[in-house]
């Protein structure tokens, strides 16, 4: 079989108008996943009232942050690029694909390519940490309804989540130690915040984990940087709408830390592996601006992993770690060079 490794994010418009924006969002808001609600009573409401109102000022937020192109497109074909360089200097012989679930390159397309070039194996890999259904299993909804017209169908296999994956979280804790040695150490009057995307809260009681897993990565960076308790927050951000969404808001943390004498904020954002939206302007602008206006001194936005080299290898050990699939490539390898054992504890034995 041929390999191909498929790496999945949310995705952004073609560019920072209102008119992209708009298809981007009529895409990206009419998912069922999305937006939880009767489509019946939605649709309506999403087509007369919501885009109208937020392509606008999407785009206008979306000017602030582009560059060439759309930043988190940008860093998720970089991570594929560097992934492609990793895979092949372990020998492994598979190629690397990225795709966005809603705008371009779609996930459809993506596979039609992967087809034609031969590909018969296609390890999936959604860009999220921690599961939700309104991510993860949207991309997994995007690769079924691709397969109901796939004659010739690949294997496909998936990595559901990896929010306490030790390579992950090692280069989490090596962006905010970098960080701490440009701007010094924290000190009792630092903070560092951990901000999440927030989802609704019903989700939570339907069954996500997502907040379970947001709450264990943000233990585990916690724990390997030596952090007590009250050196550090796990909070959410993006609320919509006027439903109750996972707690304890980004802002009004920020608000309140600053308001009972917390003079410095570091805030990194583990649920994104890119930088994009959410974190440029959302945090690194409007959520640092909250900050200050409300009496802190000091923000620091901690960048997204993106080509980290560190997450480059994590990301490689990620998929090595599927039972199965790239390590049935390593028969290919250059002759004299082992392959990672996957299962150091068991006995390997084929067929197993």
């Amino acid at each position: 079989m041929k390999t191909g490794v498929l790496l999945v994010n949310l995705g952004s418009p073609d560019a920072p108008t209102p008119a992209a924006v708009r298809r981007y969002l009529r895409e990206f808001l009419s998912d069922p996943r999305v937006v939880e609600m009767p489509r019946c009573l939605w649709l309506p409401l999403l087509h007369a009232l919501v885009l109208p109102l937020r392509a606008r000022r999407s785009a206008a937020k979306y000017a602030l942050i582009w560059g060439n192109d759309a930043p988190l497109r940008e860093h998720t074909q970089d991570q594929a690029r560097l992934l492609q360089a990793e895979l092949d200097a372990r020998h492994i012989n598979a190629r690397v694909f990225a795709a966005m679930r809603y705008g371009k390159p779609a996930i459809g397309k993506t596979l039609d390519a992967m087809q034609a070039a031969g590909v018969t194996r296609v390890m999936l890999l959604p860009l999220y940490p921690q599961y939700a259904a309104s991510t993860t299993a949207s991309t997994l909804d995007a690769v079924c309804a691709w397969l109901v017209r796939c004659r010739n169908q690949p294997e496909i296999h998936s990595v559901r989540s990896f929010c306490a994956h030790p390579g992950y979280i090692a280069a989490l804790e090596a962006n905010v130690r970098q960080h701490w040695q440009t701007h010094g150490a924290p000190n009792d009057k630092t903070r560092l915040v951990l901000s999440f995307h927030g989802l609704p809260e019903k989700s939570r009681a339907l069954g996500d984990p997502y907040h379970d897993e947001c709450q264990k990565t943000g233990y585990l960076l916690a724990r390997s940087l030596q952090l007590e308790s009250g050196q550090y927050r796990v909070c959410f951000q993006s609320r919509f709408g006027r439903a109750a969404w996972l707690q304890p808001y980004t802002l009004p943390t920020l608000q309140q830390l600053a308001q009972s004498g917390i003079r410095r904020v570091d805030l990194i954002c583990p649920g994104f592996v890119a930088d994009c939206l959410e974190t440029l302007e959302e945090i690194a602008l409007t959520a640092k601006s909250g900050f200050l206006t409300a009496g802190g001194g000091e923000f620091h936005y901690i960048p997204a992993l993106n080509a980290s080299p560190l997450w480059i290898r994590a990301l490689a050990d990620l998929i090595l770690s599927v039972p199965n699939v790239l390590q049935c490539d390593s028969q290919n390898r250059t002759p004299g060079v082992e392959s990672p054992s996957l299962f150091p504890n068991q006995n390997s034995t084929n067929g197993a």
